[in-house]
C-alpha cells in the first residue's frame, strides 16, 4: 500500500467516524431541539404535526412569558437551588470525609466496608422508598410541619450517595502518600492535613461529584411529588409538571417551563466545566 493509499484510507475513516458521530449526537440532541420548537409555537400551530416541523411557522415568546407570569416560577427555582445546593455540599463534605479513611487509613473491617458501601449500588432508590418515607414522617421531616422541616426531608435521602465516597476514594488513592508523609513532617494533625493539604489536590474530583450531584437532585421529580403537600414548597420539576394540569396540557407552556429549568444546570455544568475531564480521568486511575 502506497503512502497516498495510507492517508487516504485514514481520512476516510476519520470521515466516516465523524459523520457517526455526528448522527448518533443528532439522534440524542433531537428530543431537545423539538422542546425548544414546541416553546416557539404559537396557538394556530399544530405541535404534533408529522413529520415534525422544527422550525417554528409561528413564532412567538408569549409561552415564556405565559409560564413565568402564571405560575410561582421564581417560587420553585429558590426551592430548587435551596435542595440542590444543599444535597451538592452535604455530598461534597460527606463522600470526602467517607473516601479518605477507605483509601488511606487501615483499620478492622476496611474492605468489607468498602464493599458494602458499592453493593448499595445496585439497589435502586425506588426499592426503599417506602421505609425512607415512613422514617421521613416519623422524624416530621415533611413541609407539613415547617419549610425548613421540608426542604431536610427532601435533602437527607440523598445527602451522601455511595458513587460519591468511590469517586473520592480513588481521588485520595492518586495523591502520593510522600505528600501526606511531608505535611505530618511540618507538624499537621490529621484534621489540618485532610482539609488543608489533600481537599485542595482533589478539586477536580470534587467538581464532578458537584456536577452528577447538582444534576440528579435538580432533576428529581420522584422523591419531591412524595413528600411535598404545599405548592409553596414545589421544586422546578414538581412545578413544571404541575403545569399540565393547571392549563389543561398546554404542551406549549409544559415545553417553555421544561427549557427554563434546564437553563442552571446548563449554567453549573459550564462554571465547573474547565474540572470536569481531568476529575473523571482521576477517578479511574487506580483500584
Amino acid at each position: 500500500m502506497t503512502y497516498k493509499e495510507i492517508i487516504s484510507k485514514i481520512k476516510f475513516d476519520k470521515i466516516a467516524t465523524h459523520i457517526i458521530l455526528i448522527s448518533v449526537s443528532l439522534l440524542s440532541i433531537f428530543p431537545f431541539i423539538w422542546l425548544i420548537s414546541t416553546s416557539l409555537k404559537g396557538n394556530g400551530e399544530n405541535i404534533f404535526a408529522y413529520p415534525p416541523a422544527i422550525i417554528p411557522q409561528d413564532f412567538t415568546w408569549a409561552n415564556y412569558t405565559g409560564v413565568w407570569d402564571k405560575v410561582d416560577f421564581i417560587g420553585y427555582f429558590v426551592n430548587s437551588m435551596i435542595v440542590a445546593g444543599g444535597t451538592v455540599l452535604l455530598n461534597l463534605i460527606l463522600s470526602a470525609m467517607a473516601g479518605y479513611p477507605l483509601a488511606r487509613m487501615e483499620f478492622k473491617g476496611k474492605k468489607i466496608a468498602f464493599f458494602s458501601v458499592l453493593a448499595t449500588i445496585m439497589i435502586p432508590f425506588q426499592a426503599i422508598m417506602l421505609p425512607v418515607y415512613i422514617i421521613t414522617l416519623k422524624l416530621h421531616l415533611v413541609d407539613s410541619v415547617s419549610n425548613l422541616a421540608g426542604f431536610i426531608g427532601l435533602i437527607m435521602p440523598f445527602a451522601v450517595s455511595a458513587f460519591g465516597i468511590f469517586l473520592m476514594r480513588q481521588a485520595f488513592l492518586g495523591i502520593p502518600k510522600e505528600m501526606e508523609e511531608a505535611a505530618i513532617v511540618d507538624g499537621c494533625s490529621v484534621w489540618k492535613l485532610f482539609w488543608k493539604v489533600l481537599i485542595p489536590m482533589v478539586k477536580p474530583s470534587l467538581a464532578v461529584l458537584a456536577i452528577f450531584t447538582f444534576i440528579g437532585s435538580w432533576g428529581e421529580f420522584l422523591w419531591p411529588s412524595i413528600v411535598l403537600t404545599k405548592e409553596s414548597m414545589y421544586t422546578l420539576p414538581v412545578g413544571v409538571n404541575n403545569l399540565q394540569g393547571m392549563f389543561s396540557s398546554n404542551w406549549r407552556f409544559i415545553a417553555a417551563g421544561s427549557i427554563l429549568s434546564t437553563i442552571p444546570i446548563l449554567i453549573f455544568f459550564l462554571a465547573m466545566q474547565r474540572y470536569f475531564i481531568s476529575g473523571e480521568n482521576e477517578g479511574a486511575v487506580k483500584g
